[in-house]
């Protein structure tokens, strides 16, 4: 599996084929909020390709330190599925990565269904030698366990080193508002708007 980084239009189409169809408005980051990362040297994104064919993507926030990468996305595309090719995607981006930070939805919706898909989805990455972390973190209002592949043994630097993602381009009044970082037991987790509607886009993804 090669990983070839994406450049602004790739990107773009890559978003507009495929991401919309695969990740709901209120999990999906907005384009121009990619492209703006991009712009500034703080977003990796990635097309794996495997015998010359496409075959998903991973998109990766980096922090100022470059300490590692959030994974944000990981994908196959429709059509390619079900072959093991997101696990050689996860292998490969251990060789280009020595540390990764995770975020996957709590099983915590109530509803049985999506619960089962979110504890699978972890173990998914559990597989693939990630490990949960002993926080948890809420963005947006969706509360996520978190995850971490590399070399540190020590959470709290993990922790250090993911908040940095966030704190490198969030206003402290924006982290506040929207980002709990670690999520304390108990914590209630801050209503949020969603992502893509157009005047929060604009206030939160300036």
């Amino acid at each position: 599996m090669e990983l070839k980084r994406m450049d602004r239009d790739e990107l773009t189409d890559l978003y507009e084929r495929e991401m919309v169809y695969v990740f709901p408005p209120d999990e999906r980051k907005p384009l121009r909020a990619m492209l703006r990362l991009m712009d500034e040297g703080k977003y990796d994104p990635l097309l794996a390709v495997e015998d010359g064919e496409p075959m998903g993507y991973a998109l990766l926030w980096l922090p100022e330190s470059r300490e590692g990468a959030l994974l944000e996305y990981l994908g196959v595309l429709r059509g390619k599925r079900n072959g093991g090719a997101g696990a050689r995607i996860l292998s490969a981006l251990g060789e280009r990565y020595s540390q990764l930070f995770g975020e996957a939805e709590a099983p915590t919706s109530g509803d049985p269904e999506e619960d089962d898909l979110r504890r699978r989805r972890i173990g998914f990455y559990l597989r693939n030698g990630f490990r949960v972390l002993d926080y948890e973190c809420a963005m947006f209002g969706v509360h996520f366990k978190c995850l971490y592949r590399g070399f540190e043994e020590d959470d709290r630097k993990v922790q250090e080193l993911h908040k940095g993602v966030y704190t490198g381009y969030f206003s402290p009044a924006h982290m506040e508002r929207y980002i709990q970082l670690p999520l304390a037991p108990g914590e209630a987790i801050h209503p949020a708007p969603r992502w893509m509607e157009e005047d929060d886009e604009e206030e939160v993804f300036p």
